[in-house]
């Protein structure tokens, strides 16, 4: 069983970076890490808030199956 939550660990960990990684804007490199201060606030719509919504959903997996890792190892 420990097998599988690690398995299960990994494959949500490498979609989580995946997800975060395609909200970023095409701002160039120095948005991404902060340095877009323009101040706009956008609405999320179509595609972006779906990915956004999903990003949410691997990241509360993630957070479960880490606890229930945690308990297994016990």
């Amino acid at each position: 069983m420990v097998v599988y939550a690690n398995i299960a660990q990994i494959i949500l960990s490498v979609a989580l970076i995946v997800a975060i990684l395609l909200q970023s804007k095409s701002g160039g490199l120095g948005s991404m890490f902060g340095g877009d201060l323009s101040g706009q606030y956008k609405t999320r719509r179509g595609l972006e808030k779906t990915l956004f919504q999903v990003t949410i959903g691997l990241a509360a997996a993630f957070l479960l199956v880490a606890v229930v890792n945690a308990f297994l190892l016990k």
